[in-house]
């Protein structure tokens, strides 16, 4: 199954900049890339001026051509790359995490069209980081070009979802040529916990080695009263951070974890949230 790239698209310069990085991808991966536009209001159809007329209304003219644009210029940047567009009838949170039962990847923007104030990522960010049903691309930060250089950064707890991040982070540093850092962020109170930090870093490190031979692996151990907080500045010297979809600590009901949610809201570089293909919400 030849599973595309999926971005979500809406003329936004965060969403065009998603754009990109999802083409980067599907090249990458040697996968297709589908541009998607869902065009109805992300909380539902809205009021129709007639109450009596409740049809779905057709697409647009304007997102048409914003995605024939969008797309073109994609192909000029990539030639070969196969690229379809297509606009569909949903809010743009649920067509994303509806198109991602059948994707590789779906990428999004940190900021498009109808964001809410007060949230860095906005609502279909969010939405999509959580819920998704396969790996999602966050692209940050919105207000400065995306780092190309640096190494990709996985967050080591000893959890399931870090391993399955830590697994995902091998595969992006390998298909970009760059170094992979495990880092466990300790509790800056207990020193005692330096030893167990170590072996589960040295755990993690040979998994790494025996799958990729080739891959420069380093081990970073950090300590700070926070996580959250040490990864977001670590992240700053990163391409891409990792992060699972459920770490320790998580709390019941949420699919992403606190840790996942800070770093998708204030990193400093792109964040790959590692949900499993065929996740199931």
């Amino acid at each position: 199954m030849n599973r595309p790239v999926v971005v979500g698209v809406d003329g936004s310069p965060p969403s065009l900049a998603a754009a990109e990085q999802a083409a980067q991808a599907a090249v990458w991966r040697s996968r297709p890339l589908h541009l998607v536009h869902g065009y109805l209001h992300p909380l539902g159809y809205g009021v129709p001026i007639n109450p009596y007329d409740v049809g779905v209304p057709a697409p647009s003219e304007d997102g048409r051509k914003m995605l024939e644009q969008s797309a073109a210029e994609l192909a000029e940047r990539w030639p070969g790359l196969s690229i379809e567009v297509r606009q569909v009838a949903g809010g743009p949170g649920a067509t994303l995490v509806e198109e991602s039962r059948r994707a590789e990847l779906v990428v999004v923007g940190s900021r498009g069209l109808g964001g809410f104030a007060g949230l860095l990522l906005g609502s279909v960010g969010t939405q999509v980081a959580a819920h998704a049903h396969c790996p999602v691309l966050v692209v940050r930060p919105p207000d400065r070009p995306v780092p190309t250089e640096g190494p990709v950064l996985v967050g080591v707890d000893g959890s399931e979802p870090a391993e399955l991040a830590v697994g995902y982070g091998a595969e992006e540093a390998a298909r970009r040529g760059t170094e992979l850092v495990l880092v466990h962020v300790a509790d800056e109170r207990d020193a005692a916990e330096d030893g167990a930090a170590a072996a589960l870093l040295a755990t993690a490190a040979a998994a790494v080695r025996g799958s990729h031979p080739d891959l420069v692996v380093t081990e970073r151990l950090l300590t700070a009263a926070k996580p959250d907080q040490a990864l977001i500045e670590a992240s700053g010297e990163a391409a891409l951070v990792v992060a699972g979809s459920r770490g320790r600590g998580g709390f019941t009901g949420l699919l992403l974890g606190s840790v996942g949610q800070a770093l998708v809201h204030h990193a400093r570089c792109p964040v790959l949230v590692a949900h499993p293909h065929g996740h199931a919400a």
